[in-house]
């Protein structure tokens, strides 16, 4: 099987944000007195930041009167992190080149907002490598409904079916199989591990090396 167009989830996956998101939520919540329970972290891996906001809202109701409020202060908070905090994922840079020289049909389809996106994206100097970079923000539903990955399809030109998502997260996964995709997981350690993704996803990766690898040897943008 082969493919036309190859598409990145952002954190987690390409940058190593994960973790830095986690910091700054549990400043945010723990300076108002709240433990932040990883009960609650767990419910918003790979979800759009403002889906989030509401539940920590129910849980923590001194966040904000709103979540459009609560999700200001935590991308207000991200955005202010000296820039050595945002590192690429192993194997990151290599893919992006990888696809960036074959010309492959690329993009970003992120949970995040634009605004973090571009943010990372300069911070990373891929601004000319993913040239197409699309939040969840703009489409009805976030992860795991498949609105997001099936926008990035559409602006593309190019069918789901022929496009190769790549995930790290569970609601990412789905979301790509829910529009039609191959999906290959690749696994944050940082919140999941590769037994977590056993009953939704058989193509599992430790890795982006191994991706590229996978990629490279059997010809899929051939």
């Amino acid at each position: 099987m082969t493919f036309s167009a190859l598409i990145f989830d952002m954190d987690g996956l390409l940058v190593d944000s994960e973790p830095v998101w986690h910091e700054v939520e549990i400043e945010l919540i723990e300076s108002l007195g709240y433990r932040y329970s990883a009960e609650v972290r767990d419910q918003g891996i790979g979800m759009r930041v403002d889906e989030f906001a509401a539940i920590l809202q129910q849980h923590y109701p001194k966040l904000g009167d709103s979540p459009a409020a609560i999700e200001a202060a935590i991308v207000g908070r991200l955005l202010q992190l000296p820039p050595e905090r945002i590192r690429a994922r192993p194997g990151a840079q290599e893919i992006v080149r990888h696809a960036a020289e074959l010309n492959i049909p690329r993009a970003i389809a992120s949970s995040s907002s634009q605004v973090v996106i571009e943010h990372f994206v300069r911070l990373m100097g891929w601004q000319t490598l993913i040239p197409r970079r699309y939040s969840a923000e703009f489409v009805a539903r976030g992860k795991p409904a498949p609105d997001i990955y099936l926008d990035a399809a559409q602006q593309l030109g190019i069918a789901p079916e022929d496009c190769l998502a790549l995930e790290d997260s569970r609601a990412g996964t789905l979301s790509a199989q829910a529009a039609g995709m191959t999906c290959y997981t690749v696994v944050d350690l940082s919140h999941s591990s590769l037994e977590d993704f056993a009953d939704i996803n058989d193509k599992v990766f430790s890795n982006l090396f191994e991706v590229l690898e996978e990629i490279k040897s059997k010809g899929l943008f051939a």
